[in-house]
């Protein structure tokens, strides 16, 4: 099934067609999810609350860009509302799945290790975690993250510089990062 088919079959509501979307882009919206979420039942619940939400508003696909940056999207919006609900913004939250996280930084040799690094973000208070997340691999501006999290632009780029002293303070603890002066760099869409 090709891609538009696949559209067309969503819009449509035939079932083989968001089995097809589904399964095309679920591993990797639930790696998305889980960065939010406290544990797998909430990433999944995340998952399918996203789903659903692809699912009814297909129909606003333009084919501007790809759908899967379109679906992401929903997907992070369903996760930030779905703390917000939940008033779990205030606790501390799971961060994982390291497949799309990617690391450029010299104290940093391979990807082999981007595991323990996504294990030590999952350490982060929430706020930092989320800001973080949103700031360094989902490529939000501050000003962007403000309006999401519903607060003020100089909040999340303190909680973003925080967040990254605080990983920097754990890698350098389980020796990820090899000397104390060394700095993780993040750029936008990578870690």
């Amino acid at each position: 099934m090709t891609e538009e088919q696949m559209i067309q079959g969503c819009r449509e509501n035939l079932p083989g067609a968001q089995r097809a979307l589904y399964k095309r882009h679920s591993a990797k919206m639930l790696g998305v999810c889980y960065r939010y979420a406290r544990n797998q039942e909430d990433a999944e619940d995340m998952l399918q609350e996203g789903f659903m939400k692809v699912f009814s508003q297909i129909h606003q696909f333009k084919g501007e860009g790809s759908l899967e940056g379109w679906v992401r999207t929903i997907m992070v919006h369903t996760c930030i509302n779905h703390l917000k609900k939940n008033k779990k913004f205030a606790e501390s939250v799971s961060l994982a799945y390291a497949e799309e996280v990617r690391i450029r930084d010299y104290s940093i040799p391979s990807l082999l290790q981007a595991k323990q690094v996504v294990e030590c973000i999952r350490m982060l208070p929430l706020g930092y975690r989320t800001v973080l997340n949103l700031y360094a691999i989902e490529g939000f501006s501050h000003k962007e993250i403000g309006t999401i999290l519903e607060i003020g632009e100089s909040t999340s780029r303190s909680q973003y510089t925080r967040a990254k002293s605080l990983l920097e303070d754990i890698l350098i603890k389980k020796k990820i990062l090899t000397k104390p002066k060394e700095k993780l760099k993040m750029v936008s869409g990578e870690i």
